[in-house]
């Protein structure tokens, strides 16, 4: 066999083994550096109030998914969760969610705009509910309140049709 094909399969082989969602971790077993090794490094690291953290694993901007592993004080991981879904979006409430709680039950947005004229600033969460691809756009006041928050399906993410098509 070619050693090139030799490379190319070994390749392969440990891309096979990682795993994007953390699947094959076990929650009291698994460690962070287990977690790591898996799924990567962490998009953002926070503590907790009762000595452990949250790793947030983002999977943007190419991906659609963001995974929040909870760890104990010990380094042992005791949950982890996709955290894009339809009632974590119903949770972003206008005039009264931060932008630090929005953070916290999102984690970091694909993109962040500014709209100067209103004064405000929007993240953007691409997502995927089953196979529908969705976009979530939250608004902030310069004050970090959430003003707006729309979950659409994501028509940019659309096939494009036979019609107008350009030749």
């Amino acid at each position: 066999m070619d050693r090139t094909w030799i490379v190319l399969l070994a390749g392969a082989l440990l891309c096979g083994c990682a795993s994007y969602d953390g699947r094959g971790l076990q929650p009291g077993r698994s460690t962070a550096a287990e977690v790591e090794a898996l799924m990567g490094p962490p998009a953002e690291r926070r503590r907790t109030p009762d000595g452990g953290t949250v790793e947030v694993f983002t999977r943007s901007p190419l991906g659609r998914h963001t995974y929040m592993v909870a760890f104990g004080a010990d380094g042992v991981m005791r949950s982890t969760e996709q955290v894009l879904t339809y009632a974590n979006a119903d949770n972003v409430i206008p005039n009264t969610t931060t932008r630090e709680q929005v953070r916290e039950l999102l984690g970091p947005p694909s993109d962040i705009s500014r709209l100067p004229r209103q004064q405000r600033e929007v993240w953007e969460y691409k997502w995927l509910h089953y196979e529908e691809k969705r976009v979530l756009w939250v608004q902030f006041s310069d004050d970090g309140i959430v003003r707006e928050s729309m979950n659409l399906h994501d028509f940019a993410a659309d096939p494009v049709s036979g019609r107008g098509r350009r030749r």
